[in-house]
C-alpha cells in the first residue's frame, strides 16, 4: 500500500520545555511535583479558567518535552526536520531569551534517529528600543534563527486568557517603527493572534511587503467548537457569526502574497470542545466533522503553495495526535491536498528548513 506521505516531511511548528531545568511558567510547581510519579489530576482545577481554557490538563505542561518525546508523538511520520517555535522562555531583560535559542540548538536533534533541527523562531518586540541587537544576539547563537514571533492575542472576553496587555498592537505607531529591525535581517514574522484580529494583521503585512508573514492557528477563533470564556462561542448563533467573520477575513489577508498560514492549532483548547482523550487516526470523523470549515478556507483562500501542516507540539497534545493532525487534513482536502507541498516543501521555502540527514 502506497504511504500518502512524502519521503521527508518537516513540522514547521513544535515546542520544547524543560521546567526542571529550565526557566518557564510551570517551573515552580514542576519542581514541587516532580517526586510525584504522576501529576495529580486535581491540580487542572486549581489554575485560573483561562488557563485551563488555553492548556487543557496541565500536565504535559509540567513535565520535559524534548526530541525523544516528540519522536515518540511522531510515531510512523516520516518528520525529518522540526522548526521550534519559541515558547514562552521566562528570564530578566530583553537578552534573556537568547538563553532558550542557545538551549534549543544544544538539544539532540539529528542524533540517535531523532529529526532535524531545520529553524528556530525566536522571540522579540519590535516595540523595544534594542530589538535589533537582540535579533542579532539569537542570530550570533544559531545560523538557524529565520523568524520571529510576538504573540499579539488579546481577546475582548476578559475570561479568555490573553498573551499580550494591548488588543491593537499590531497596528501600533512604535511596533510598525521597530518593525524594522526584523525586515532589515530578513527574518520571517510569526502571527499567532485571535480571529477578530486579523484586520490587523492585514496592516502590518500590508506595511512590510518584502516580509515573509506565517499565520499561525488559523487566527484561532475562540469558542467555535463550543463556549469558551465568560460569553464566547455561548449559542449557535454566536459560533456562526464567529465563523462569518473569520471567513471574510481570512480571505482578506490572504489577498497578500507575503502571507503564508499553518494548517495547525486545531487541538487548541481554545477552539472550544473538550474530548476526554486524544483523539487518534481511528476516530478521524470527529475531527473532520468539525474541522473541514476552517481547513477547507484556508486552503481555498490561501492555495496549496502557501499554506502548510504544522502539528503545534505538544500543545495539541491533550486533544488528538500527531498523525491525526496530517492525516484530517487529507481526509478533508482529497485530491486537493498536494502532500508534497502541504507536508515539505511550503514550510522547506518558508523556513530554509533542510529536511535531511545533509544538515549540520
Amino acid at each position: 500500500m502506497n504511504s500518502p506521505w512524502p519521503v521527508a516531511m518537516i513540522d514547521p511548528h513544535i515546542h520544547q520545555w524543560d521546567p526542571y531545568t529550565t526557566p518557564r511558567h510551570t517551573t515552580r510547581k514542576a519542581r514541587l511535583f516532580r517526586p510525584l510519579p504522576q501529576i495529580p489530576r486535581a491540580l487542572r482545577w486549581t489554575a485560573p479558567r483561562s488557563d485551563r481554557e488555553f492548556i487543557g490538563h496541565p500536565h504535559h505542561a509540567m513535565k520535559p518535552y524534548l526530541p525523544s518525546d516528540y519522536q515518540r508523538d511522531a510515531g510512523q511520520l516520516p518528520v525529518t526536520s522540526v522548526v521550534h517555535i519559541e515558547a514562552a522562555w521566562q528570564a530578566s531583560g530583553h537578552l534573556g531569551g537568547v538563553g532558550e535559542t542557545r538551549w534549543v540548538a544544544a538539544l539532540p536533534f539529528g542524533q540517535d534517529g531523532f529529526p532535524q533541527l531545520g529553524a528556530i523562531v525566536v522571540h522579540a518586540d519590535p516595540r523595544w528600543e534594542d530589538a535589533g541587537d537582540v535579533l542579532d544576539a539569537h542570530i550570533a547563537v544559531s545560523p538557524l534563527v529565520r523568524g520571529v514571533r510576538f504573540s499579539a492575542s488579546n481577546h475582548p472576553d476578559p475570561a479568555v486568557r490573553d498573551f499580550c496587555s494591548r488588543p491593537g498592537v499590531l497596528c501600533d505607531p512604535s511596533f510598525l517603527r521597530g518593525f524594522a529591525a526584523l525586515a532589515d535581517r530578513n527574518l520571517s514574522f510569526e502571527m499567532w493572534l485571535y480571529s477578530h484580529q486579523l484586520p490587523d494583521a492585514v496592516v502590518l503585512a500590508r506595511e512590510y511587503p518584502q516580509t515573509t508573514f506565517v499565520l499561525d492557528h488559523y487566527a484561532t477563533p475562540v469558542g467555535l467548537f463550543g463556549p469558551r470564556g465568560s460569553h464566547t462561542g455561548t449559542t449557535v448563533r454566536d459560533r456562526s457569526s464567529l465563523f462569518a467573520q473569520w471567513r471574510d477575513d481570512i480571505a482578506a489577508l490572504a489577498q497578500l502574497p507575503n502571507v503564508v498560514a499553518k494548517h495547525s492549532g486545531l487541538g487548541m483548547p481554545l477552539l472550544g470542545g473538550d474530548p476526554r482523550r486524544p483523539i487518534d487516526v481511528a476516530q478521524l470523523p470527529k475531527v473532520v466533522d468539525r474541522s473541514a470549515p476552517l481547513i477547507r478556507h484556508l486552503h481555498d483562500s490561501f492555495g496549496s503553495d502557501r499554506t502548510m501542516w504544522a502539528s503545534n507540539y505538544p500543545i495539541d497534545k491533550p486533544v488528538h495526535t500527531i498523525a491525526a493532525s496530517a492525516r484530517v487534513l487529507l481526509e478533508v482536502l482529497g485530491g486537493d491536498a498536494h502532500p508534497q507541498k502541504l507536508f515539505h516543501d511550503v514550510a522547506e521555502r518558508t523556513y530554509g528548513a533542510v529536511s535531511g540527514p545533509e544538515q549540520q
